[in-house]
């Protein structure tokens, strides 16, 4: 396959930074664009990191045609659900906006491939609790509304120039790289993985449970958990599709199956070795009870083939990359 020289936005952010260790051992040609608000130098693992604004109209003109971008991977956007919630426009401005600027400039420099990182958020609360892709799409939080824009306006700019794309639409990520090189490092994070494993390496005095009385088999949410290693290579699976001469196409990528929040968490403690302390409190806005991914069409399109579907060996690359953060922390 044709090596690619490719612009990853939000390169140095979680599933960037795993999409850019993946690039990279394929052969590819990388440049990263991170402002460095949420990501980290260290997650940069191969190519360059240029630091600035994905919505910088001009910074970004200029990487496109300074380092002949062929292919663009979109990954810079706000990313917190109740944060959308309480400040949407924050959302709508870096999210929305940002990514118009970006297809603007992928417009005007020529760019052929555009691989787009969605969010099963564009689904809103599904009637029976699985989406496919032709599930109506009515999202129920400014996330999932500013990312459902930005697949609008790709559809648009696809439609009207050379510009091919696959937008992928990921159910809840987690995990990390197996050999411990990069994981979730956010300050902050929301991630219910990323959060009960600080909490089981102390950095959190404990885990809360938002919501207890959803219709579900335990009263807690369920979520399809992806394994960020698996999501990469769906990346580069899209790309090889791309540059086969695959026609625009928008793609869940979940493994068809969920667990709740009260079985991560217990998982998190069978890995662990001992109990969290856990809090039970009120349902969180914007969160809907059941979510989970109908995911044939990626596997047949792309020829996806997931290697890491399994809950403990999520947890367990997690928390053994808390672990080394607990030791090595990164600023």
């Amino acid at each position: 396959m044709t090596k690619q020289s490719v612009l990853v936005t939000g390169g140095a952010g979680y599933i960037g930074s795993h999409v850019i260790q993946q690039l990279s051992q394929a052969g590819h040609r990388i440049t990263a664009l991170d402002n460095l608000g949420r990501g980290f130098r260290h997650a940069v693992t191969a190519g360059e990191l240029i630091v600035g604004d994905v919505g910088d109209f001009a910074l970004v003109s200029r990487i496109l045609a300074e380092y002949a971008i062929d292919t663009v991977m979109h990954f810079a956007a706000h990313t917190i659900v109740p944060e959308s919630v309480a400040d949407p426009l924050k959302y709508y401005g870096n999210n929305t906006c940002s990514t118009r600027s970006l297809l603007q400039a992928c417009s005007q420099n020529g760019v052929r491939q555009f691989i787009f990182s969605s969010t099963a958020a564009v689904y809103g609360m599904p009637s029976e609790g699985y989406a496919d892709e032709k599930s109506p799409t009515s999202p129920i939080n400014a996330y999932g509304t500013s990312k459902l824009m930005s697949e609008w306006m790709l559809r648009d700019v696809a439609a009207v120039t050379p510009l091919r794309y696959v937008a992928l639409r990921y159910f809840n990520v987690a995990g990390a790289d197996p050999s411990g090189r990069i994981g979730q490092a956010t300050k902050g994070a929301t991630l219910l993985t990323k959060v009960a494993c600080e909490a089981m390496v102390g950095k959190r005095d404990a885990v809360s449970i938002f919501g207890t009385d959803y219709p579900t088999p335990d009263g807690t949410g369920v979520r399809d958990y992806l394994h960020v290693v698996d999501l990469a290579s769906a990346h580069v699976n899209a790309l090889d599709y791309l540059l086969a001469g695959g026609r625009s196409v928008t793609l869940n990528c979940g493994y068809g199956h969920g667990y709740s929040v009260r079985e991560v968490l217990r998982m998190v403690e069978a890995v662990g070795g001992m109990p969290l302390v856990v809090r039970e409190e009120a349902r969180r806005a914007g969160d809907p009870p059941y979510l989970v991914a109908r995911a044939d069409r990626i596997r047949a399109e792309l020829g996806w083939n997931p290697r890491h579907d399994d809950l403990r060996e999520i947890v367990t690359s997690s928390l053994s990359f808390e672990r080394k953060l607990l030791a090595e922390p990164w600023s």
